[in-house]
């Protein structure tokens, strides 16, 4: 069982920044796929960014490449997503998420397997 707790969520104008952060509390935080997915209110969840195990791989969403950075700290065991540039359409509670399994990336809600509480972004024009 891993656990996630999320942090960093908030009020910013368009155009601000926000770095959210996911901690696990696993050791063996390095062999697990991490992501970050959003949900926005009357939508379903949507991918947002995905890394490795050892982080040299990333993916993002198209509506985010360029603007958001996921990164991690095996040492930390924390999972972070810097968020620049924001809009008002980045508006969502933002749900850090872990997979067990390694290998190929996952962008899918049913790959991955444990799932944190979730912490609110909302952006202001």
């Amino acid at each position: 069982q891993v656990q996630l707790v999320e942090s960093g969520g908030g009020l910013v104008q368009a155009g601000g920044s926000l770095r959210l952060s996911c901690a696990a509390s696993r050791r063996d935080f390095s062999m697990y796929t991490m992501g970050w997915f959003r949900q926005a209110p009357g939508k379903e969840r949507e991918f947002v960014a995905t890394i490795s195990g050892g982080g040299g791989r990333t993916y993002y969403a198209d509506s985010v490449k360029g603007r958001f950075t996921i990164s991690r700290d095996n040492v930390k065991n924390t999972v972070y997503l810097q968020m620049n540039s924001l809009k008002p359409e980045d508006t969502a509670v933002y749900y850090c998420a872990g997979r067990s399994a390694i290998g190929t990336p996952a962008f899918m809600v049913t790959d991955y397997d444990y799932w944190g509480q979730g912490t609110q972004v909302t952006v202001s024009s």
